[in-house]
């Protein structure tokens, strides 16, 4: 349940971290008015909130797609003389690695990213590579806290590119351990966010809210942490660890070590059940076109560069897109399905 106000707030303090960031990190005047591409569906909260409401509020231009094609959107970027390209990393990818990105003018982008997922380092590089006046971006939000939240941009985040973002304001953000005592700089703990764009509780979930929300401060359920900076480093999901003979395995952590294989295209990590060890680790691959990986070249690849209880038992490879939601995110309980169905 969120309100008129909180939405408000929430736009609003958009407005207000885009002027902190301008002064943080100067940009170049626009040659045409400001205007946005919508490529996720309003009933997705960026598209709602940021998006839609933030450009009838800011009488922006908005561009409406109808569904997602990259080739599509490049067009539509150089007619309209798009600035402002909001998604998930998924749809930076397919619009950078366009067989026909050379074709179109994209000097309008200033601002190409978006949140619902991490994006992989070399991603960030790519994007920031290859546009003219346009700088990577990404944000951290949720539903719940009408999408607005730390953001990275530009030059921090090529320097930082597993960072979602400094403090912002409005918002109060912390890193707490189990028992809601706060940490310190550097600890990984859940991230609580405070502040007055955040919704109310939850429609006839009384028991929901009083988890989710307690004494004003919103539990995220993601696992993160702050530096001596101010960024924030969002390290996984609560419940998107694997507890494997007793040993916590972060899956980002993992995915991170992955995606640094030349040949995958995408990669998700997951637990899978284990009768001794409670959970095992499995990845899901999608190898990038004209590529060939082994399940053993994996697993030395990620042995290498994590602990030897993190590294994949379960390799499975995909010959299309991983399965994923209306919003971008990977669909890990599809894929434990699937692994479940294989045995």
């Amino acid at each position: 349940m969120s309100t008129h106000g909180a939405i408000i707030q929430a736009m609003m303090a958009f407005s207000c971290r885009a002027a902190a960031e301008r002064l943080r990190q100067p940009s170049e005047p626009l040659t045409h008015p400001p205007a946005f591409i919508l490529i996720v569906p309003l009933f997705h909260v960026t598209g709602c909130v940021p998006v839609m409401l933030g450009c009838f509020a800011g009488g922006v231009k908005l561009v409406i797609m109808y569904k997602w094609d990259a080739d599509k959107a490049l067009e539509l970027i150089e007619r309209e003389h798009v600035t402002n390209f909001v998604g998930v990393p998924t749809q930076s990818w397919d619009l950078v690695h366009s067989p026909r990105f050379s074709e179109f003018d994209t000097s309008s982008l200033r601002d190409i990213g978006g949140g619902g997922a991490p994006a992989p380092p070399a991603l960030v590089e790519k994007v920031s590579s290859s546009f003219a006046k346009g700088k990577p971006t990404i944000g951290y939000g949720m539903t719940e806290t009408n999408a607005y939240g730390p953001g990275n941009r530009g030059q921090d985040y090529v320097n930082k590119p597993t960072s979602s973002g400094r403090v912002v304001p409005i918002m109060t953000i912390g890193v707490r351990d189990p028992e809601g005592n706060a940490l310190p700089v550097g600890e990984r703990g859940e991230i609580w966010f405070k502040g007055p764009n955040l919704i109310r509780g939850y429609w006839n979930r009384p028991e929901a809210t009083a988890e989710t929300i307690v004494d004003g401060w919103l539990r995220s359920g993601d696992l993160g942490h702050l530096d001596d900076e101010g960024f924030i480093y969002v390290e996984d999901r609560v419940k998107d660890m694997i507890l494997r003979a007793g040993e916590n395995v972060y899956c980002a952590e993992v995915e991170a070590a992955v995606y640094e294989h030349d040949s995958v295209h995408e990669a998700a990590v997951f637990g899978v059940p284990h009768e001794r060890l409670g959970e095992e680790v499995a990845v899901a691959i999608l190898v990038k076109a004209g590529a060939q990986l082994t399940a053993q070249e994996i697993r030395d690849h990620v042995a290498v560069r994590l602990a030897s209880f993190k590294v994949p038992a379960h390799v499975i490879f995909f010959t299309e897109a991983l399965p994923r939601n209306a919003s971008g995110k990977i669909l890990k309980r599809e894929l434990q399905r699937q692994i479940a169905d294989a045995k």
